[in-house]
């Protein structure tokens, strides 16, 4: 069970780091399973060039086009990984946060994220909900760090307490990323601390967190395996493209 302060600090900052929480065995057992999964090309598969974020190859016919970003619907692939997105101790600290019921999200996250060196995409400042559609915009992202996660890889970085900013459009472009070049937005830019992780680390963020990504400069690819959950109270929208897959009951 979490202590008083954890629970603070997620619902003042939105996120918290809980260290070690999985053993480092079943981390390397997973990132040999997306490795088999790489090289079979196993679809469902987005590739960098699917993005069309900063660094990515401009198609998947240029060079480095067929960069995976993430392997998806990863709950459906093994048993290996939906017994993690259903762990016993990991339902109990989402009960903490959402209540009693708590349910997996199949359409969005619900992936191995694999960073790959050279043709990795930088992702700027944004929160997951701009895209999703449920009741309320308060879901929680658990990622699972599978090795070390550092800037030289493209670790995350977060803006603390952001979950709870209110922010105008002219602070946000286009795609609803948060505007680098706004006056407006540089005092909270300054805010952004880095979140280094270890392999079996598990970082817990609220869905309305400004979060952003490096590229990975490194020789090695980044490996993560992220879910997303939901209460009971808080459904999709019908017809959106957040009720297109079947949830599943924690």
């Amino acid at each position: 069970m979490l202590t008083a302060e954890q629970i603070a600090h997620f619902h003042t900052q939105g996120y918290l780091v809980i260290p070690a929480m999985v053993d480092p065995v079943y981390c390397r057992t997973v990132i040999a399973f997306a490795q088999h999964a790489l090289n079979e090309a196993a679809e469902p598969i987005e590739y960098e060039a699917d993005t069309h974020y900063p660094g990515a190859p401009n198609s998947r016919e240029a060079e480095g086009g067929q960069t995976a970003r993430r392997i998806l619907q990863a709950a459906a692939r093994s048993p290996l990984l939906m017994n993690w997105a259903r762990d016993f101790q990991l339902k109990k600290i989402l009960q903490q946060f959402l209540g009693d019921s708590v349910y997996l999200s199949q359409a969005h996250h619900n992936c191995i994220m694999t960073k790959q060196p050279r043709f990795s995409s930088r992702t700027g400042w944004h929160r997951d909900s701009r895209y999703w559609n449920f009741k309320q915009p308060e879901l929680i992202s658990v990622w699972l760090a599978l090795g070390r996660e550092a800037p030289e890889n493209g670790c995350l970085k977060v803006l603390p307490g952001s979950h709870l900013w209110l922010i105008n459009s002219n602070q946000l472009d286009s795609d609803q990323f948060l505007r680098t070049d706004s006056p407006e937005n540089e005092t909270l830019l300054e805010q952004a601390i880095t979140i280094e992780l270890h392999a079996g680390d598990v970082l817990f963020f609220h869905s309305n967190l400004f979060h952003e990504a490096g590229n990975n400069q490194t020789s090695q690819t980044k490996y993560s395996l992220v879910f997303t959950y939901r209460a009971a109270d808080n459904p999709p929208l019908a017809g959106s493209r957040s009720a297109s897959f079947e949830e599943i009951a924690m």
